[in-house]
């Protein structure tokens, strides 16, 4: 396990050793969020391709993570595509690009410690592929977390969708997004991203007597920090930050709507 977990690393340290090159030439990092999704899928096929004979709950956990992470990784590479460099990624690499030290500020800024975290987030996924040459069958722990990463994927899926739909038409620019799952959580895709993570992990813990086996408990990481980056860290509030500024009627949306699981609106 400790091998194939340092195959993994060195597979994740290269792929960003790579792309920051691919950065430096293009003066732009901020492509690095769609990596994020799918660095994850590299890693978890990184995993299931060092076994011998995947089991069931591999293939489930790969297929699993792959498809949460490439459809991330699509729409966030489409939406840099059409938007051009992050305003947040600029001002963090300005001064470095100013002083000709782009390249060694992109790697300490940005893609080292994405390694670093994106290896840490998805280690539901490896660790449950590596260890599934456990022979037991799923059970419904197992399917109660892939209908918990399914829940995750709808709300992810659809909440991308309506968002995009509603930057699209012009007659909503400046408006606050209160319709459709937006009317029910702050957050719909950030509350899937968590679901589907902590499905992947019930799923990964399926071996052995749940929760105490150390898959279980050594995975138990990935979720916990995705959540807290998520709702306490750079998912949730920086971009209530932004908004609360370029958003009028904002602060209201903020008082009737819950901030992350969904949940009916406060009536007022």
């Amino acid at each position: 396990m400790l091998d194939a977990l340092l195959i993994n690393a060195a597979v994740d340290l290269t792929m960003m050793v790579l792309l920051c090159l691919v950065a430096v030439r293009i003066g732009d990092v901020s492509f690095i969020d769609a990596v994020w999704g799918a660095g994850m899928a590299v890693l978890a096929l990184a995993s299931f391709a060092q076994l011998g004979d995947p089991g069931t709950r591999a293939g489930l956990l790969l297929a699993m993570t792959a498809i949460w992470g490439l459809r991330l990784g699509i729409h966030l590479f489409l939406r840099w595509r059409g938007h051009g460099e992050d305003p947040r990624y600029a001002r963090m690499l300005g001064k470095a690009r100013e002083q000709d030290r782009y390249g060694s500020a992109a790697f300490k800024v940005v893609f080292g410690p994405q390694a670093v975290l994106l290896f840490i987030t998805s280690l539901p996924a490896q660790v449950g592929i590596l260890a599934s040459g456990d022979p037991a069958p799923l059970n419904p722990l197992a399917w109660a977390g892939f209908a918990l990463w399914l829940t995750g994927m709808v709300f992810e899926t659809v909440g991308d969708a309506q968002l995009k739909a509603f930057r699209a038409d012009p007659a909503m620019k400046g408006k606050v997004l209160d319709t459709g799952l937006w009317r029910y959580t702050r957050h719909p895709n950030y509350f899937g991203d968590a679901c589907a993570w902590w499905g992947i992990w019930l799923v990964a813990s399926n071996g052995g007597q749940w929760p105490m086996n150390w898959v279980a408990l050594g995975s138990l990481i990935g979720p916990i920090f995705l959540t807290f980056t998520l709702t306490k860290w750079s998912g949730k509030p920086l971009l209530e930050k932004g908004l609360a500024k370029t958003r009028p009627g904002y602060a209201e949306y903020v008082e009737r709507t819950s901030g992350f699981i969904p949940w009916p609106p406060k009536q007022g």
